[in-house]
């Protein structure tokens, strides 16, 4: 006899929701901060709702409790967290409230409403491969906002220069707003594996990453997203080489990553390290 797992109470359903929300009133407050002039204090709103939103879902699918309401309620809250609140964060600051800034500040957040509107759809779509849940299609929401709030960051870490000057800020807004609504792959970092060996290392950084928090969180954000932008191109490379062999779809990264060290190491022997490790090439139509 299959037993159904209980339901939680209805007030732990709800505690999904409630992150999001939190999310919401985060990213909006960094609008009220912008305007007082304490734009570190903005920036920590938006990095907090960045926060909240990778939270929301994982504690959906742990407790259970995901729903429709749910995922409607986290793609408004995006929408506003992550694409009209940085955008008037940069249009009264940086983009000093012109009416070319305020143009500049609609391509960003239509840009950014138009990612969303794509992610939504693409999750409704049954016939995508396997790999492709290991690969967002452009940039993702909230990188998107701490993308192009960076020259904020540059302004209150090193005060005026070329990084807070008008032509750049514009330049930089289109290019998120271009990475964004692009079709350009970018990993999901919930799909990003460590190797056992690598453990030790990244507890190291880590504390690193703490220590740059609590004394230069502006150019710890900085240096993360020029990370974050630098494994683009490593993203395009890595999902075109797994759409280019189905065999793999199924395998883990590991597996693909061990695949792809036989590949270097022995060129044209492709078929036998995929039989080394399990995977199955389709056969060469005659």
């Amino acid at each position: 006899m299959i037993t159904r797992r209980a339901r939680p109470p209805a007030a732990v359903r709800l505690l999904p929701s409630v992150v999001t929300i939190l999310a919401l009133c985060a990213g909006l407050s960094a609008v009220k901060f912008a305007l007082e002039g304490q734009l570190g204090f903005a920036l920590a709103m938006i990095g907090a709702a960045a926060i909240l939103d990778a939270l929301d879902g994982r504690i959906a699918r742990l407790l259970d409790a995901t729903s429709r309401i749910g995922a409607e309620l986290d793609s408004l809250a995006d929408a506003i967290s992550f694409g009209v609140a940085p955008a008037l964060v940069l249009y009264v600051t940086l983009l000093e409230g012109s009416s070319t800034g305020w143009i500049i500040a609609l391509v960003y957040a239509v840009a950014m409403v138009l990612r969303l509107a794509r992610f939504n759809t693409l999750l409704e779509e049954d016939d995508t491969p396997g790999y492709a849940s290991e690969f967002f299609t452009g940039v993702p929401a909230p990188a998107g906002a701490l993308i192009v709030l960076t020259p904020i960051a540059a302004f209150q870490e090193w005060g005026d220069g070329w990084w807070a000057s008008f032509y750049v800020v514009c330049g930089w807004t289109v290019f998120t707003a271009a990475l964004a609504v692009s079709r350009i792959p970018t990993l999901a970092l919930k799909t990003v594996s460590v190797p056992p060996r690598m453990a030790a290392a990244l507890l190291i950084l880590v504390a690193l990453a703490a220590a740059a928090l609590i004394t230069f969180p502006l150019v710890l954000l900085m240096v993360l997203v020029a990370i974050y932008l630098a494994h683009i191109p490593f993203a395009v490379r890595s999902q075109r080489w797994v759409a280019a062999r189905p065999y793999t779809w199924d395998a883990k990264p590991a597996e693909r990553r061990a695949e792809r060290r036989a590949i270097r190491r022995a060129p044209g022997n492709n078929r036998r390290s995929a039989a080394r490790l399990g995977l199955r090439r389709p056969k060469t139509p005659l």
